[in-house]
């Protein structure tokens, strides 16, 4: 039994920062009713390609950008703009802790979906929002994307290669780490608030901001801002108070060396058959090499393209050099690391046969994560949800026949 198996979520929310909190949430133990148009779904569904295959090799309708945050949930089609079809969530809340939506700011109070309506009907409700910039403010209104808000938040002003430098200019993560962070700290405030219940009884309203999240996540860069009042500037993957902390590229390849200490350079330069550089003044310890980096970094460059990817990691792990690969997701896979960690996992799927997914990082003793179902099709639980309500089949075919479900 999970940890949170006792927890009913409904989740009204789709593509990414609602999905991934109540994927947490559903890895967690918690049982998921994900609620979604007929007919189209979650607007992920058709992020693609790529696609999951069938055993055939051929593409399934499940797009790898939704099974990435849907898995261990039930799906059901109901259109909310319906009478019947907000009666329907009524009567889920009732049975529910959790509502997780992520509309436009008052949307859902015209369908009689919002918290105050919702709350009545199950006073110690848990009810969280996500938009892009709060329920409150001047911007409450406007919609938010993750790529913006890496803008807006002040990310992409310290990320990406210097101005001065080829390349230069602002640079927006890899990955939408604002709805990401988003969902992680919606699982997290969703947690507190059904400890706070279940201690005191009582529900309560949580208010999730996208851009509130950005500026949150830049943690000390924030904090070296509000103390000093400069505003930091982008360095690339070079650190503003370490040198040599960066990529350097190999012959074959590109590393990462985090020298952390003057020992440490020593051991790397000589390694590199550059010992002559650490007596040299300019560069012996941490200080003159931040004063000097402009002269060091090109030395070092060329340097490192002496040897292979595989020869630096081999000979800077023997001595002592904090250093690491840059793997592409071919080479994370392969690792040993990733493999006896069981990061990849496949599971039994509808129309894919078998699935391939990323397990879950959390890795708890007692209630361990585990995937009960496979990221659900469609549609496919409706029939299932609506019968446990009470409704009978003849009722159930009717809401078919009127497109609700």
């Amino acid at each position: 039994m999970g940890a949170l198996s006792h927890i009913r979520v409904l989740d009204l929310s789709r593509v990414l920062a609602g999905p991934w909190c109540a994927q947490n949430l559903a890895d967690l133990g918690a049982q998921v009713i994900k609620v979604e148009r007929p007919g189209a779904g979650d607007d992920t569904r058709h992020w693609g390609p790529p696609f999951a295959k069938d055993p055939n090799g051929q593409d399934t309708t499940e797009s790898a950008y939704y099974i990435s945050i849907n898995r261990n949930k039930k799906s059901i089609t109901l259109d909310i703009s319906t009478s019947e079809g907000q009666a329907i969530v009524r009567d889920l809340v009732k049975t529910s802790d959790v509502v997780i939506e992520n509309y436009k700011v008052g949307q859902l109070a015209k369908y009689g979906l919002d918290y105050q309506s919702l709350c009545a009907i199950k006073p110690n409700l848990i009810y969280c929002s996500i938009t892009g910039f709060g329920q409150t403010g001047p911007y409450q209104h406007r919609p938010g994307y993750d790529f913006i808000l890496q803008g807006m938040g002040g990310f992409m002003s310290i990320t990406g290669e210097a101005d001065h430098l080829p390349g230069g200019g602002p640079q927006k993560a890899g990955v939408a780490i604002v709805d990401l962070f988003t969902g992680m700290y919606a699982s997290s405030a969703i947690l507190a608030a059904v400890i706070h219940r279940d201690r005191t009884g009582e529900g309560q309203y949580i208010d999730m901001a996208l851009l509130d999240t950005q500026v949150a996540m830049l943690a000390n860069i924030s904090s070296n801002y509000l103390c000093s009042g400069i505003s930091p500037h982008r360095w690339g993957n070079a650190h503003p108070n370490v040198v040599p902390y960066q990529t350097f590229q190999t012959s074959d390849s590109w590393i990462i060396v985090a020298v952390g200490n003057d020992s440490q350079f020593r051991n790397f330069v000589k390694v590199g058959n550059r010992e002559a550089l650490a007596d040299d003044v300019r560069f012996a310890t941490n200080p003159a090499r931040i004063e000097h980096r402009a002269a060091l970094i090109p030395l070092l460059a060329e340097m490192v393209k002496e040897k292979t990817k595989a020869q630096w990691i081999s000979l800077l792990e023997t001595a002592g050099v904090p250093c690491g690969p840059i793997n592409n997701l071919q080479e994370v896979f392969e690792n040993e690391q990733v493999i006896s960690r069981g990061i990849e996992m496949r599971v039994p799927h509808p129309t894919a046969g078998t699935m391939k997914l990323v397990a879950s990082p959390m890795r708890l003793s007692k209630t361990p994560v585990e995937v009960r179902m496979p990221p659900p099709l469609l549609g496919q639980h409706t029939d299932e949800v609506l019968r446990d309500l009470g409704m009978s089949e003849e009722q159930i075919s009717e809401l078919h026949q009127k497109g609700i479900v």
